[in-house]
Parts: structure tokens; sequence; C-alpha cells
């Protein structure tokens, strides 16, 4: 089951009438609104163009520099 809450004060306060008993093992997980989610993609363009010396056939034979199969 799952509850929505807010933390106030350090407290993590639930939605509504919610009676939890004592005890009980809990999880927590944030919820991070949709506009300060960035898209993997995004985060990984800071990488594009950094690789130094890479051979010019890097992107299309990567098979054959990674793991040795025939050159394309």
């Amino acid at each position: 089951m799952t509850y929505r809450g807010r933390v106030k004060n350090g407290v993590v306060v639930l939605e509504g009438e919610v009676s939890l008993p004592e005890g009980a093992d809990v999880e927590v997980g944030l919820v991070a609104p949709a506009e300060t989610l960035i898209p993997l993609g995004q985060k990984l363009l800071k990488y594009a163009g950094k690789a130094k010396g890479l051979p010019p056939d890097m992107a299309k034979n990567h098979d054959h520099y990674l793991y040795g199969v025939s050159k394309k």
C-alpha cells in the first residue's frame, strides 16, 4: 500500500487518516516534481566529444574495439 505525505520539521506527515502499527517497517521514497527530472540523454550530452585518441571508425566498429568481433 502506498501513502503520500510531506516532510514537516524533519518528520514525514502522511496525508489523510492513516494509522500504521507501531514498529511497522516502512519505505520512504522521494517524489521529484516532473520539471526537475532531466532525461538521461540530456545528462549524457555533457560528455559528447570529450573522448580523445579514438580510432576514426570507432562509431562504426565499436564492437570490434570492445569485444574483438570482425570489423564492418
